[in-house]
């Protein structure tokens, strides 16, 4: 063979090794990294798992209870339930001790559902007033549960817009009292109290005749 072929043909093969990359040499106690056609790595075949949080199927509102519909007014006590069909006034403690007030009017409505409304006005010239509408609940010796809405309205106050209490209004009486007062019974616009009653009067006690005196002669 020439030897000016046999120069190049080492000066190729000098060449060819000094182009090649040099492998990296594994450090003491490591693994050596596998070839790998992929930079960076693929995307795992399947995802992660995480904790999953309770289902929200079947979930109901806290409220459904409040909100369902009264079908029937429960009544616990039959001496409580007669002595609040008669209720006919309603009071208005903020009122009430002004020269000309009166007391207003309610009704009370009796039924599968007993129904309550009734209002009372202020003689003041700005048109205050106080109502209730809803519908009655639950009868228990000395208190009576009402579902509806309570409104005060006072020209003085929230610029004269009704302050509202609605849900379940609960009203106690104690003792021997003809008065029902509600418990909830603050402003709850500024805070005041109300008073808010309903009241019911005794009949009248029927007076008995009076026997005659024999006539003396």
């Amino acid at each position: 063979m020439n030897r000016p072929i046999l120069s190049f043909m080492l000066f190729a093969a000098i060449l060819a090794m000094a182009s090649a990359p040099m492998a990296q040499t594994p450090k003491e106690g490591e693994q050596p990294q596998a070839p790998s056609a992929f930079y960076p790595a693929p995307p795992p075949l399947q995802a992660p798992k995480v904790d999953q949080g309770a289902p929200t199927a079947g979930l109901t509102s806290p409220l459904a209870q409040d909100q369902a519909k009264i079908t029937r007014t429960a009544i616990d006590s039959d001496a409580e339930a007669q002595l609040f069909a008669g209720a006919s006034k309603v009071s208005w403690g903020r009122y009430a001790k002004i020269k000309g007030e009166k007391a207003g009017t309610v009704t009370v409505t009796k039924g599968a559902v007993w129904t309550v409304k009734g209002r009372v006005d202020s003689t003041t010239a700005d048109g205050d007033y106080a109502s209730i509408d809803g519908v009655v609940e639950h009868i228990a010796a000395n208190n009576i549960t009402i579902r509806g809405e309570v409104a005060f309205r006072v020209a003085k106050v929230q610029n004269g817009t009704a302050c509202k209490l609605a849900g379940a209004l609960h009203f106690r009486r104690s003792g021997k009292s003809q008065v029902w007062r509600l418990s909830e019974g603050d402003n709850p616009c500024d805070g005041s109290q109300e008073f808010f009653d309903l009241v019911y009067e005794k009949p009248p006690a029927e007076k008995k005749p009076v026997p005659g005196q024999p006539k003396r002669g």
